[in-house]
Formats: structure tokens, sequence, C-alpha cells
């Protein structure tokens, strides 16, 4: 692929990047902070990522103050393309809550949604959009990590 790769996040991916630095989900998140693939995300799907990661039960596991997630979604929101929402093709999945991210990898003519529910976005396949979890999107894309000192 001679452009850069546009994912689209699901949630679950940042709850465990943020719960675990030494998984795939923050491998993939420091690939994304370093340009090697764009992110896309609607202003839904980021206000989900906010109320998540917020949660007292999130905050609680993965050791973060609120600060620290503002923090986070302060330069995830500096480096993501934002999308718009054009069309709507509701309903397509079984949980309502994951149709925002088909939206916006539709909308975003995204190359993949990554995610841990893989089962849950078969439908997506009808869009023309792999659904891959962070492991088969290194593989998928041929990523790379390059481990840093930076915390």
């Amino acid at each position: 692929m001679n452009k850069k790769p546009k994912l689209v996040i699901d949630t679950n991916i940042l709850v465990a990047a943020t719960r675990n630095r030494q998984g795939p989900s923050f491998a993939l998140m420091q690939i994304i902070r370093s340009g090697q693939v764009k992110m896309g995300c609607s202003p839904a799907l980021f206000l989900e990522y906010e109320d998540v990661l917020k949660r007292a039960s999130h905050l609680a596991a993965s050791g973060l103050l609120a600060s620290d997630i503002d923090a986070i979604l302060n330069e995830l929101a500096g480096i993501i393309e934002p999308v718009t929402t054009h069309y709507q093709w509701r309903p397509q999945l079984r949980d309502p809550a994951d149709e925002m991210v088909l939206e916006a990898a539709a909308n975003a003519q995204a190359h993949a949604i990554v995610t841990y529910n893989l089962r849950d976005f078969g439908p997506a396949r009808l869009f023309g959009i792999p659904v891959l979890n962070p492991e088969q999107t290194f593989q998928h894309f041929r990523l790379t990590v390059t481990r840093s000192t930076e915390p």
C-alpha cells in the first residue's frame, strides 16, 4: 500500500491501550502517534472514547486520573483525521454502540476497523472494510513497532 492506511479504532482498543502499556493496542496507538498510519474518527465516536475512558471502573483499572485521560484525548484530537458522517446505515450491527464505529469507517473510507469485537462487526465486510484486531493490523499493513524509551 503506497499511501498511509487509514484506520478507525474501536473504543475497546483505547481501553486496552490505557490498561496495558506492553500490549498490542498500546503499540498500535504508538504507531498512530508516530504518523505511520492515519486514524479517522467522528465527533460521536470521540465523545464515546471520552465517556468510556473516564468511567470510574476504567480509571481504577488503568491507574489513570481523569486529567491523564484529558491529556491522552487532547493529543489524539491533534492527530486524528475528523470524519463527517454524511450517511448512516443503522441498524447494521448487533450492538448499537458499534454503529458509530462502522459509520465513521464507511464515511472515512477507512482501510480497516480495528477492534477486539471481530464477530460484532461482521456486516462491515458488506462495506468492503476489513475488521482486524491489533495483531492482525500489524500483519495486514506490515507495520513495525519501534520501541522508544518514552514513558
